[in-house]
């Protein structure tokens, strides 16, 4: 009599398929919901800590120009935001030129914003960047909700301008000092004179129309 020979259980190959699909799922599968210490994120980098970067600066003043930067980050997104917020809610028979106006302020702002905090994070330094941390550290006046005569609104700009111009030129020389060109650099040709342009722009409207 001849001898069957046993087949192979089905069952132990579809475990085999079956482990290699999950593992092949898992290799592509987002993990979600990562968390560190209860409810409060793993932070890899703390606000205030500088890593050393390739940059040939002491720590110190790398140290020295974060904070600075972060100041000036700060005035600058909440200066952007009342941008946006007066291009909203201005009103009068100069509407459509200031809306205009306010919008084209708004866009150079941001990108100054995009270029405090990209210097900062080549400092080794961490950029603030949620609206509550921004609200905390601003020098600048908050605004009511609701709204303001355009000359109010142009004078708040201007304010917050001024501010800002005067921060800049004291504190590029403080990185020149420390060493630091690039970030003087950065607060003379990009914050600056971008402020001091675009406060011109604002101080004109404010001059009382000529008698006839």
């Amino acid at each position: 009599m001849a001898t069957k020979t046993p087949k192979k259980s089905s069952k132990s190959g579809s475990k085999t398929k079956l482990s290699a699909s999950d593992a092949m799922r898992s290799a592509v599968e987002p993990s979600l919901h990562q968390q560190s210490g209860g409810a409060k994120s793993h932070e890899t980098q703390r606000y205030g800590e500088i890593v050393p970067m390739p940059h040939g600066l002491e720590v110190k003043a790398a140290t020295q120009s974060v904070a600075i930067l972060n100041q000036a980050l700060a005035d600058t997104i909440t200066l952007r935001d009342m941008y946006k917020k007066h291009h909203w809610q201005v009103v009068g028979p100069t509407f459509d030129q200031l809306h205009l106006l306010f919008d084209k302020h708004y866009e150079a702002q941001s990108a100054i914003v995009d270029l405090i905090a990209e210097r900062i994070q080549v400092l080794g330094g961490i950029s603030l960047a949620m609206a509550a941390d921004i609200a905390e550290e601003t020098r600048i006046p908050r605004p009511p909700r609701g709204r303001e005569p355009a000359a109010v609104q142009i004078s708040r700009l201007v304010d917050a301008h001024t501010m800002i111009i005067k921060f800049a030129r004291a504190n590029a020389e403080k990185a020149q000092d420390a060493g630091d060109s690039g970030t003087n650099d950065l607060l003379v040709s990009d914050v600056l004179r971008a402020n001091e342009l675009q406060v011109w722009f604002l101080s004109e409207h404010l001059v009382a129309a000529s008698p006839l």
